[in-house]
């Protein structure tokens, strides 16, 4: 049981499951699936198209916003999913300045396929996070925040 380890060791467990979730997280990214299409996605397409089918009409803002990226990063991904005919961009009515972003038919596919292959493949996770103690939320939180804040200070120190 890890609550009887001593903190050196469980400060040690931390770090290795930590690289264990990074490497995990490196390897879904480099495989991409078909998503009931018959195209392959990488996982940022598909994430993307999930992002979009859970917005129901966001704008480019609105969705840099919440994959925490550029406009610029959201727009250059927009238009290969637009080329492929995932997405489409429409002024939005009330502020023309605006694109608002939607899913044709094929982005419908492949958002419902990825929604029903997270129900498929989660194992219950989602259900344990929504359950978690708001307290617990927080802690996990702040630790992927720091942990976050410590890798970009080793990405931009020269050592």
């Amino acid at each position: 049981m890890l609550y009887a380890l001593p903190m050196h060791e469980k400060l040690y467990v931390i770090h290795r499951k930590f690289n264990a979730i990074i490497k995990l997280v490196t390897e879904l990214d480099q495989s991409p699936r078909r998503f009931g299409t018959d195209e392959v996605l990488s996982h940022s397409e598909v994430h993307l198209i999930e992002i979009i089918g859970d917005g129901n009409g966001l704008s480019v803002t609105e969705i840099a916003h919440r994959l925490g990226v550029t406009k610029g990063a959201v727009s250059q991904s927009l238009k290969k999913l637009e080329a492929k005919e995932y997405t489409r961009k429409e002024a939005d009515p009330a502020n023309l300045s605006r694109a608002m972003v939607s899913l044709e038919p094929k982005g419908e596919t492949v958002y419902h396929a990825h929604k029903e292959w997270h129900e498929k493949m989660d194992g219950g996770y989602s259900r344990y996070m929504k359950e978690l103690p708001e307290e617990d939320l927080e802690v996990i939180i702040s630790f992927m925040e720091k942990t976050e804040d410590f890798l970009k200070r080793r990405l931009e120190s020269p050592e």
